[in-house]
């Protein structure tokens, strides 16, 4: 997972990846968006980020309130998409 983090390219598709999984399990953008925002939350208190990119998207989880970091999560998603 610390390569995988460590390289926001590499993230980004390996979250694409997850999100094309889940999709064809049927798993619905709500709960995707969900478990991102979760995902979100356990990164920011248990991982420090390994390049800028990823610095940058912990600066702004940490200024953010809850909504700001639900959109920031949904973001995520379809930026994940993008790179599947």
């Amino acid at each position: 997972m610390s390569t995988v983090v460590s390289n926001f390219d590499s993230w980004k598709k390996f979250l694409g990846d997850r999100v094309a999984q889940a999709e064809k399990l049927g798993i619905s953008e709500d709960v995707i968006n969900k478990l991102a925002f979760e995902i979100g939350d356990f990164l920011d208190e248990k991982v420090d980020p390994a390049n800028p990119s990823n610095r940058a998207l912990k600066e702004l989880w940490d200024v953010g309130d809850e909504d700001e970091r639900r959109t920031i999560a949904k973001l995520m998603v379809k930026l994940a998409k993008n790179n599947a």
